[in-house]
């Protein structure tokens, strides 16, 4: 039984799809399907029901499974122990995020995590928090930034910072001239919210909810930047984190606070508390977490990117 038999197989299994897997793991899908064939006469049983379309465990291969698993989890950790003894940050690391923060938070964290160690590759997983925790109960995503989610024993919660979510209108909506704007001036307006599946669009709604009225929802998106489109259409308006605010200001489109209650959001760093981390995640976590802090001011400074301006002053 070799390596690269089991990654195939959990590749396989994971996407359910032959061609996909062969994709993921760069090999010939003949080579792919061939390997498996091996595997499956070592263990003496069928390993996948094959489809056209699909390749869907059978109960040997689903029994299969989290054995596979546990030895690519050993294997990976020992090579990243062997690294960490030479002081040494290689190899890949796998961040999770959320759509709606990995375009505003991540990219400079990542530019300077890549300067100091060149030898790191990181792949980015964007997801909703629900798939992203599920991601790393079973350890396929090394760390995560998530939001709102409850006590869990298999995860260990970081909070990092809260965020205001911003009105959003279109530049000639009437709330724009008006001089104070209150949850009790949003009852009867179209909402343009992220889709249920994102805590983006649950926390709007809660936000509604909390305030004594159910949000008139027009339309749902599963991206930022589509939301902000329609606004800008006139097709609605929305709540949107200052992060994605201050990263682009957009034409055609105004930015209000709330007078009374603001509705906020809390972003939080998630990993593994079933498994001991690598170097290269404790010290992408170090990053993350300086990301959120300002250092000492200095008179020569840099003025603060709009990254750090939204997280500055706003821990949880």
């Amino acid at each position: 039984m070799e390596m690269h038999q089991l990654r195939y197989f959990v590749a396989v299994a994971r996407s359910g799809n032959f061609s996909r897997a062969a994709v993921e793991c760069r090999v010939a899908q003949p080579s792919l399907s061939q390997q498996i064939l091996k595997l499956e006469d070592e263990v003496g049983e069928r390993l996948f029901e094959r489809t056209r379309r699909r390749a869907i465990l059978t109960p040997a291969g689903t029994l299969f499974l989290p054995h596979a698993l546990n030895v690519l989890e050993a294997a990976e950790r020992g090579r990243q122990e062997i690294r960490d003894m030479g002081g040494q940050v290689r190899g890949k690391i796998l961040l999770g995020a959320l759509p709606t923060i990995a375009p505003y938070f991540l990219p400079e964290i990542i530019r300077l995590f890549r300067e100091k160690y060149p030898g790191a590759e990181l792949i980015l997983h964007e997801q909703t928090t629900d798939q992203l925790v599920r991601k790393l109960e079973e350890n396929e995503i090394d760390l995560a930034l998530i939001s709102d989610v409850g006590n869990n024993a298999d995860i260990q919660i970081e909070p990092l910072f809260s965020e205001e979510l911003l009105l959003c209108l279109p530049v000639d909506h009437p709330l724009v001239h008006q001089k104070s704007v209150v949850a009790a001036d949003l009852h009867q307006e179209k909402f343009i919210l992220m889709h249920d599946s994102h805590c983006l669009g649950a926390q709007a709604q809660q936000f509604c909810h909390s305030k004594g009225f159910k949000p008139r929802i027009s339309c749902r998106s599963a991206q930022v930047g589509t939301v902000l489109a329609m606004v800008k259409a006139g097709l609605g308006i929305s709540l949107i984190p200052e992060m994605a605010r201050e990263h682009g200001l957009e034409e055609g489109i105004v930015y209000r606070s709330l007078d009374d209650a603001r509705p906020k959001r809390a972003i939080a760093l998630a990993v593994s508390s079933q498994r001991k981390p690598s170097r290269g995640i404790v010290e992408l976590s170090k990053f993350i977490r300086d990301s959120c802090v300002p250092g000492p001011q200095k008179k020569d400074a840099a003025p603060p990117s709009s990254t750090q301006q939204t997280t500055r002053a706003r821990r949880s």
